[in-house]
């Protein structure tokens, strides 16, 4: 991935939360075998065991990364049969379980354009852990990736079809609005939906979400203190916020859940 020049680059995003000594131990076997790079952590926040949010939190914030390696762990699988995969594309490398975890970053890096298996037993560390993937099987991977060994030498050559694949999340559309899935809620309690953007364009000032007023706005402040607010995130999509408040406690839902905008 770099140049004798070049200032390597590695990211984390994990479920490994911030409590035991997890996220440190990733960090000290990258610091060990690629002392050089330089490491961003994502979030290690991410709910325990939920794929789809850690698919959408690393598919909307790897583009405003340094080209890099990008390791991902939200792991349920560990241990099992599930495969570990390094993906290649134009924007970068990504590093995880083949779970469908990696796959919406890579479309938005610029689509797979190599995969393969992490199967070379040199790359690894001596000891495999079988519920520790993230620090003896993807980070001492992703250290060798960053400072520029062939990708290809990683493990064999998967076929980028057999790569698992999330659900796709519910959007239909009606002639007065229409019904998305709940694909985020963050930490300020904003929903986001699967929806794109477009779909609220048509729709009056005036809309109903889940049979509730609300506004149809660019931002939180285009509600009063305590409404809500459809808009289009920094993604793009559809999102759903209380102006001082938590959408996700009004609305009473979580990922997984479907919700209906209309016009009032």
């Amino acid at each position: 991935m770099t140049g004798p020049d070049e200032t390597a680059w590695i990211s984390l995003t994990t479920d490994y939360g911030l409590t035991d000594g997890f996220v440190a131990a990733c960090h000290g076997v990258l610091a060990r075998l690629a002392p050089t790079a330089r490491v961003i952590d994502v979030t290690h926040l991410v709910p325990p065991a939920d794929v789809r949010r850690g698919a959408a939190v690393l598919a909307q914030t790897v583009p405003y990364l340094p080209v890099g390696v990008h390791v991902a762990v939200v792991d349920p699988g560990v241990g099992t049969t599930r495969r570990g995969v390094a993906l290649a594309t134009p924007g970068g490398l990504l590093v995880g379980p083949d779970n469908g975890l990696l796959l919406d970053a890579a479309a938005a890096l610029g689509g797979i354009t190599g995969a393969v298996e992490l199967t070379n037993p040199a790359w690894l560390a001596p000891t495999v852990s079988r519920t520790f993937h993230g620090r003896d099987v993807f980070a001492p991977v992703a250290a060798r990736l960053a400072l520029g060994a062939p990708f290809d030498e990683a493990g064999r050559a998967v076929d980028p079809a057999t790569l698992v694949r999330l659900p796709e999340p519910l959007v239909r559309t009606a002639d007065t609005g229409f019904t998305a899935e709940v694909l985020t809620v963050d930490h300020f309690g904003n929903v986001q939906l699967a929806a794109p953007g477009a779909l609220l364009a048509g729709l009056p000032e005036r809309v109903r979400v889940a049979g509730r007023a609300a506004v149809r706005g660019r931002t939180f402040g285009d509600a009063p203190a305590g409404g809500l607010v459809a808009y289009v995130d920094s993604a793009g999509l559809v999102a759903l916020a209380v102006n001082t408040g938590r959408a996700v406690d009004l609305l009473s839902v979580r990922p997984g859940d479907v919700v209906t905008v209309t016009g009032a």
